[in-house]
């Protein structure tokens, strides 16, 4: 939007603050340059835009205001004369995108003097050569230094996490290792039996019937239906009778893995009628066996399945192999990172995902939602440690308009009023020295504001606190990042 210009008096720019210590001659310089410009009630220029001009307000009322998400955010408003916006970084030439980061707009008739950018920018390095090597080290700097401190709250959230994720690593490759054991040293037996039984005056009819017996438990071992517990004690004690009146000893020791196996009285009659009774006991304890080895093979499987679970889920977590920006579902990346956190949630803390899987796929950077996600389920069994270590975390999608709603809810002891408003503080942390560096919220409100241009807010009362995150269903792709 253009404003009517108006004559440009040396002396009215002098007495703004910003050009108050410059010569006449650089006064008129500058009025020869730029103009004054008179803005109607309404916008002046528009976030994301080219930045073009420097404005300085002579007059008026200014307003400045940031997208978040779908609304426009109201981040200042003053009437205070020699106030600036526009093209601030102009200075810094094209190592920067020059596009203006706010949208201003005027409630009243307000004058300007307005400065093209290459006009201010050959300004500033000519007359202020040691300001523009303090600002360009002070913005460079502060790049640098939040791409540091996010880096190092990435590493601490990574260390935490790896211990757990060892532990639950460790706990399945036990298993499978305990599981080999076990099965060698029942195969070994199973040869023995074997043996023992090929040595007998047993017919071939008889030992083809013993094999296909074999075959076919090991089928109903990997069928075996899941029994209630007073199910599995009745067959349990059914089996053991059955085998003591058979003269097989031990019967309560086989038992157990019978029923686990899916094997019942009328399986085992079977087996008595095509054997016979002198091959019965040889054939039951070869059988048994063959089903403890069934059985631990499949718990070998289900040990190595879970530690790929695991992997892939870390994998999912770190998004390695994975375009940093991309199209992704949500729901992957909170169940890989709740199943990354669920050493650290422990027992006693029930979680409770209620997603809405209609929801579809957002534009984001995935792998640093996960380190927001991470941050607020941290926060949120801090607070449920702090309060007995016992409660409940709800993790909550729907859709919110034209966005999609992240909740995390706890029923912690809730945030105090008077401290709710610094929660997204840098350095701001209510836990013990030590255990926080008062950098999550910071670096979420980062991430999801300034990076997904969502919005992170906060509800909370005693037992009931929700940190909502909202993320545009759409988005354009991303600019390059400065070098």
């Amino acid at each position: 939007m253009s404003g009517r210009v108006l004559p440009c008096s040396p002396r009215e720019i002098g007495a703004l603050f910003l050009f108050e210590k410059l010569s006449p001659e650089q006064l008129g310089r500058l009025c020869a340059a730029g103009r004054v410009e008179l803005f109607e009630p309404g916008p002046v220029y528009t976030e994301g835009d080219p930045a073009t001009c420097f404005f300085v307000m002579i007059e008026g009322t200014v307003v400045l205001s940031r997208r978040v998400g779908a609304e426009e955010v109201e981040v200042a408003r003053t009437s205070q004369r020699g106030v600036y916006a526009g093209a601030m970084q102009a200075y810094l030439g094209d190592r920067v995108r020059q596009v203006y980061r706010n949208s201003m707009r005027v409630t009243e008739p307000t004058r300007f003097f307005v400065l093209p950018a290459d006009t201010f920018a050959d300004v500033m390095r000519e007359w202020f050569p040691m300001a523009v090597h303090l600002l360009e080290g002070l913005f460079f700097g502060s790049k640098n230094l939040q791409a540091v401190i996010g880096q190092r709250e990435r590493l601490l959230a990574l260390g935490s996490l790896s211990a757990g994720l060892t532990h639950e690593l460790n706990n399945p490759a036990a298993a499978a290792v305990r599981a080999t054991a076990t099965l060698r040293e029942r195969v070994a037996k199973m040869r023995h039996k074997l043996a023992l039984i090929a040595e007998g005056p047993f017919s071939r009819e008889t030992l083809a019937s013993l094999v296909e017996f074999q075959e076919r438990t090991a089928e109903r071992v990997a069928k075996a239906p899941a029994l209630s517990p007073l199910e599995a004690s009745d067959r349990e004690d059914a089996l053991t009778d059955w085998l003591d009146e058979h003269g097989i000893g031990h019967g309560w020791q086989l038992a157990p893995a019978f029923v686990q196996a899916g094997l019942d009285v009328d399986w085992l009659e079977q087996i008595a009628a095509a054997v016979g009774e002198e091959i019965l006991p040889n054939a039951v304890g070869w059988l048994n066996y063959t089903v403890e080895t069934e059985l631990l093979m499949n718990e070998i499987e289900d040990s190595t399945a879970r530690i790929s679970h695991l992997v892939d889920a870390a994998k999912q977590y770190a998004q390695l192999d994975r375009a940093p920006y991309r199209v992704v579902d949500v729901h992957e990346l909170l169940d890989s990172t709740l199943l990354m956190l669920s050493g650290k949630l422990g027992p006693d803390i029930e979680v409770v995902k209620d997603y809405d899987r209609a929801l579809p796929p957002v534009p984001a950077y995935p792998a640093e939602l996960n380190q927001v996600w991470t941050n607020l389920v941290d926060n949120a069994v801090s607070a449920m440690n702090g309060a007995g270590g016992q409660g409940t975390l709800t993790v909550r999608t729907a859709r919110d308009h034209e966005r999609l709603l992240v909740e995390f809810r706890d029923t912690g002891p809730g945030i105090p009023p008077e401290i709710k408003g610094r929660i997204f503080d840098p350095f701001f942390t209510t836990k013990p020295v030590g255990e926080g560096t008062g950098l999550g919220l910071d670096i979420s409100w980062r991430i999801v504001v300034d990076k997904h241009h969502g919005t992170l807010r906060v509800e909370s009362v005693p037992g009931d606190t929700r940190f909502q995150v909202l993320l545009p269903l759409t988005a354009e792709p991303p600019e390059e990042e400065p070098a």
